[in-house]
């Protein structure tokens, strides 16, 4: 399954390997709103994107990237396996020869892949492999002059998010642009509703909830030929290491678009959750469900719910009260300041894109950096809180844990076993 010709020493890299070109940054970076969205980026200038992560969410986000605007060329492609890299080849090839140009030689497989896609005179990188990598890619691409497009989350740990806070002040620094995949942020009913929000449509928020329930994802058997690590990165949603657990991979969502209606990640967290019904050893060591009480600086409490369980009911959503009504940040407002969104609603998976090309042709510095660092890591804080069955401060899970979960090497073929389920009440807080 992985082209070990191509691979070569590079199964054996070490973390360090992969931060040997780090520098000092500092760890916090501005926000940058967003001015007026546009369905599609204006101006033809060419620019070259390479695509880091191969698989189906990155396949998806090049394709959204090079529909967005004209004169969006892909020029690169780099994953861990041959296969992955083989299907995004067969799916990206039929955009056509404008828009695909891809030859063989731009073509990278191994856990140095990242490096040479970077390497290989691309202006405009897509971040889209498992996130524990993320901060080691992010880190890479910004000191190399990149501007970034990266999926959420955008890490797993408080010392990776430490990571990208310093690679997303370089790029600062630097003038890079970078955009995240927090899509609803680039979604006009949102745009307009959370703008409204924060002017004070509802008056001052009491309190919110936000909701991602749902059944089972996807799931990958472990082959014969698998060592630990291959299963590991291939099964990648079920391994706290790489995702971060579902409530940081997929439940960042809501707690983002709560972050920003609030105006702040979260002061503190207490959490409870479990692993109930994907007891199975395919489902690796995460939980299946948690639930979290998160409180925001003025006191505002938020419930927070996510499960993937089979036959629950669905529910993917957010929700606010305020002392002069009620509203959801998609699209509407109850109350003496009722709104009903109406206006045009594009693709967000594309406007994103969109909104990115036409920063980075403007010269409008667009930076979502500490935005998706901070709904990452109050998701992590949660999550935390749920194993360990003790309240964190945020304060303390961004300055002070030590929490480090990415293995220090990096090799196909070593043991590495699973990690226990956690216990609250056992599981050491670090």
């Amino acid at each position: 399954m992985r082209d070990s010709k191509k691979q070569g020493k590079a199964a054996g890299l070490t973390r360090r390997g992969f931060l040997k070109t780090a520098g000092a940054a500092s760890a916090a970076v501005a926000a940058t709103g967003l001015g007026a969205r546009l369905a599609y980026a204006a101006g033809s200038d060419r620019l070259r994107v390479g695509l880091i992560g191969c698989g189906g969410r990155g396949t998806g986000a090049a394709q959204d990237c090079l529909n967005a605007a004209p004169g969006m060329e892909l020029v690169a492609l780099g994953d861990l396996f041959k296969d992955r890299l083989d299907g995004a080849r067969s799916a990206l090839s039929k955009l056509g020869p404008e828009k695909y140009k891809v030859t063989p030689d731009k073509c990278f497989v191994g856990f140095d892949a990242y490096q040479k896609v970077i390497a290989s005179g691309v202006d405009y990188v897509i971040l889209a492999t498992p996130p524990g990598f993320r901060p080691i890619h992010f880190k890479a691409a910004i000191e190399a002059g990149k501007h970034v497009f990266m999926e959420k989350p955008v890490g797993v740990d408080p010392v990776g998010i430490r990571m990208v806070l310093e690679a997303g002040a370089l790029a600062d620094q630097k003038k890079l642009c970078v955009v995240a995949g927090t899509q609803r942020r680039h979604q006009l009913s949102y745009v307009e509703t959370v703008k409204r929000l924060r002017d004070g449509a509802i008056g001052e928020i009491v309190a919110g909830r936000c909701h991602w329930n749902q059944g089972e994802l996807w799931v990958v058997d472990r082959n014969a030929g698998m060592g630990d690590m291959e299963w590991q990165i291939r099964n990648w949603l079920y391994f706290t290491w790489l995702s971060g657990d579902h409530i940081v991979e997929q439940h960042v969502h809501n707690i983002d678009v709560i972050n920003w209606v609030m105006g702040s990640p979260p002061a503190k967290a207490l959490a409870v959750g479990g692993r109930q019904v994907r007891t199975a050893p395919k489902y690796g060591h995460i939980y299946d469900h948690f639930a979290v009480d998160f409180e925001y600086p003025n006191g505002v409490h938020v419930l927070s719910t996510c499960c993937q369980m089979p036959g629950v009911t669905h529910r993917v959503s957010e929700a606010v009260v305020g002392t002069k009504g009620k509203a959801d940040p998609s699209g509407w407002i109850d109350g003496p300041n009722g709104f009903r969104y109406q206006g045009p609603n594009p693709n967000p998976y594309v406007q994103e894109h969109a909104d990115l090309i036409a920063s980075i042709r403007s010269g409008n510095h667009i930076n979502e950096t500490q935005n998706v660092a901070e709904s990452t890591l109050a998701a992590i804080m949660g999550r935390m809180s749920a194993y360990t069955g003790r309240e964190i401060s945020w304060n303390w899970v961004l300055k002070e844990s030590k929490l480090d979960l990415v293995p220090k090497k990096f090799d196909l073929k070593m043991a590495l076993p699973v990690e226990p389920v956690a216990m609250p009440g056992t599981t050491k807080l670090i």
